[in-house]
């Protein structure tokens, strides 16, 4: 997940060269061109990928084409740049890109992307000359933002029809939002876009040849598996430090979509995860410190956009948010939150008791564990501190605290749960079983270990459930998958993301010989802003190993299927491992030996009919499938109104209508309605909590 965050540094690109010889980059007037030092680091990763990693990838023609389709798709996602002229000259490099990687030949892949870097401030030049022109907002046409299933270009007019109604999306927006129509000041607004488009290309040609050569890398290791990655200097020490120590921030994990800045991970324990008002895929429009002015940063580079989220603990921040799903036309909410110190490794198992009441009329008592990852303090494991912080430690002193309170039956909460230690989910299954195998691990020699439990004893032997999601992935889905198979307990939820591989973190000065290491610094074209203590060479992590469930199944792109389910917005098509074009498949190997505890099969089957006539008649069920119908309405939506009317009655009716669906929900938890000019409320019912604590009420009857 966090190649993610490298992967638009300033939209750039990847390799492409091959059986023609080396572009001239210097006689094509390109100023980006790759150093010494990058194209030694570009062979050794290919000789990596190909000997060392699990899944040696053969440097071939059809490998190339998948460099080359990352490349293209990386660079202009939306194809608002590059012409279909450009693409045709590009096809030359298509079939040899990995090829010229084995030879450290990246010419080809600089000649694209200084390409890119042309059409893009030619394009952002024309939108600045449009910013004065005269805009007619009672026309009736359209504007489309993302154009991934329409042709390239074909012309420079096209272009510029397309960055003319781009101009006039954004004045139109700008006025939209202002509170008082009659007072909107057009002069201000100008200036406003004008500060904007210069800031875009500022930033382009902000881009060194660091910063093409990282997203370069990002295309070829994506190319391969999406959890291969290699960092350069930088980011391999902002990596590291991010897997075992602090940031300050408000807690999400960022990635570039569309120049829009997007939340791809909530960090548990941090400012956004507390307040519960940010949600993955919203995308932030604008960023204010403080009480001070709004800053839009639509379009930057994401390290600069961040630079601007992140800060010192205890400062405020606000942002303003489109929500995910929502179409562009919908008005941004504020969000403030307080930045703070997030200690990664403090990152904790927490508990609480949900009441349910029974069928039989009586009172049952639902202990729910909600664990954001799999953690351990490992520097604390090797000073020998007996005291020292992990997953298995915590959940276990909760589970005995719950036992104190006599509850009837715990469910264990791993939805957005990434993962994390593999030690730990092998042990945290070992709280819920006497002994025996968890998961099995095969590494690139097919060579086959089992990790087992082997402490006999359970710290909870009564009714058990799991609930995950879509996000659930990697140590989650090995948990998961463990008390599903030995019929421990029920899985409830939707499918996981299907993470089944292994990466080990290597320092890429290991692979890099004396010689060439001289070679870099004769060139002296070294990475001068290379951070003390950082991996002088960067950093690649590199697929290893691939995770087994003990019945031999994968978890790698399956995922983990809940025993019963609840409808979810997040497909497979879009979201999770099988969303991966490289992604390694699923297959499967022969299962360990291990003892069923129970047959849950048909338990499992009266608890999914019990649990579909019971939403049936919920009204908490119904607002679940609106959500979810509204998510995949507006990801059909690609193009607004540029009709003043038309897109402020639209703005109005979805205004109306989310006031509407919010004091619904808010009726049914019998709470004050959400009146004209309050801030938007809170909803913090959770109805699939909710539900899964009375599945587990089923669960408790059945069994009686």
């Amino acid at each position: 997940m966090f190649k993610n965050l490298i992967f638009c540094l300033a939209l750039i690109s990847v390799v492409a060269c091959g059986a023609k010889p080396r572009v001239n980059l210097e006689k094509q007037g390109m100023e980006l061109r790759p150093t010494t030092q990058h194209e030694i680091i570009a062979k050794e990763v290919a000789n990596l990928l190909e000997n060392v990693s699990y899944k040696k990838a053969t440097m071939n023609d059809s490998l190339s084409n998948i460099i080359y389709n990352n490349l293209i798709e990386t660079i202009d996602p939306g194809k608002n740049y590059l012409l279909q002229s450009d693409i045709d000259d590009f096809q030359q490099y298509k079939n040899s890109i990995s090829q010229d990687f084995r030879k450290g030949d990246l010419t080809s892949t600089f000649y694209i992307f200084s390409k890119y870097v042309d059409r893009y401030l030619q394009a952002m030049n024309y939108a600045l000359a449009q910013i004065d022109a005269v805009h007619d907002f009672t026309l009736d046409e359209n504007y489309t933002s993302f154009r991934e299933k329409l042709p390239w270009f074909r012309t420079a007019a096209e272009v510029k029809d397309q960055w003319r109604k781009r101009v006039k999306y954004d004045l139109l927006n700008l006025k939209l939002a202002s509170t008082d129509s009659a007072k909107f000041d057009l002069d201000k607004s100008k200036e406003s876009l004008r500060s904007r488009y210069n800031n875009l290309i500022s930033q382009i040609k902000k881009t060194n040849a660091n910063d093409a050569f990282q997203v370069i890398m990002t295309s070829f290791t994506d190319a391969v598996d999406p959890h291969t990655n290699y960092f350069n200097p930088s980011l391999a020490q902002g990596f590291n430090e991010s897997m075992s120590n602090t940031l300050e921030g408000i807690g999400a994990q960022l990635q570039m979509e569309n120049e829009m800045v997007t939340i791809k991970m909530i960090i548990a324990g941090g400012p956004a995860f507390k307040e519960k008002s940010l949600q993955i895929n919203d995308r932030i429009v604008a960023v204010a410190q403080g009480n001070g002015e709004f800053e839009d940063i639509i379009g930057w580079r994401l390290d600069a956009a961040v630079a601007k989220i992140k800060g010192k603990k205890g400062t405020v921040v606000r942002l303003k948010v489109l929500p995910a799903g929502a179409a562009l036309s919908t008005p941004p909410k504020t969000v403030t939150l307080t930045r703070e110190k997030i200690v990664l490794s403090e990152e904790s198992a927490k508990r609480k008791i949900q009441t349910v009441k029974g069928t039989d009329g009586k009172a049952y008592k639902v202990g729910i564990i909600d664990l954001p990852k799999f953690y351990i303090d490992f520097e604390a494991v090797r000073r020998g501190d007996p005291d020292y912080k992990s997953t298995t430690r915590d959940v276990r002193l909760i589970i005995d605290s719950l036992k104190r309170d006599g509850v009837d039956a715990i469910v264990m909460d791993l939805r957005n749960n990434g993962g994390g230690s593999l030690v730990e989910a092998v042990e945290l299954t070992g709280l819920f079983i006497d002994k025996g195998p968890v998961v099995q691990v095969r590494d690139t020699r097919n060579r086959v270990q089992v990790d087992s439990d082997e402490e006999p004893g359970l710290a909870w032997e009564g009714p058990f459930g799991v609930i995950i999601n879509r996000f659930s992935a990697s140590a989650s889905e090995i948990f998961a998958g463990a008390i599903q198979d030995y019929g421990r307990g029920v899985i409830l939820g939707s499918t996981s993301y299907g993470k089944g591989t292994v990466q080990s973190a290597v320092d890429m000065s290991r692979f890099i010989s004396a010689t060439n290491k001289i070679l870099i610094k004769a060139a002296g074209n070294n990475d001068p802003d290379t951070p003390n203590g950082a991996p002088e060479f960067g950093q690649i992590n590199i697929t290893m190993g691939k995770f087994y469930r003990i019945n031999g199944s994968s978890t790698q792109h399956k995922g983990v299927t809940p025993d019963v389910t609840f409808p979810t917005q997040y497909t497979a098509e879009k979201f999770g491992e099988s969303s991966e074009p490289s992604a390694l498949p699923w297959d499967q190997i022969k299962p360990t030996n291990f003892s069923k505890i129970r047959e849950l099969t048909g338990t499992n089957s009266k608890l999914e009919a019990l649990h579909k006539a019971r939403v049936q008649k919920s009204p908490a069920y119904s607002f679940l499938l609106e959500d979810i119908e509204e998510f995949n309405r507006a990801e059909q939506m690609p193009s607004v109104s540029l009709n003043e009317a038309e897109l402020k009655a639209e703005r109005e009716k979805n205004r109306l209508k989310l006031r509407d669906r919010i004091n619904k929900q808010l009726a049914f938890e019998g709470k004050p309605l959400w009146e004209e000019g309050q801030p938007q409320p809170k909803i913090e019912y959770d109805f699939v909590l909710d539900e899964s604590a009375k599945i587990m009420v089923d669960f408790i009857n059945l069994k009686k």
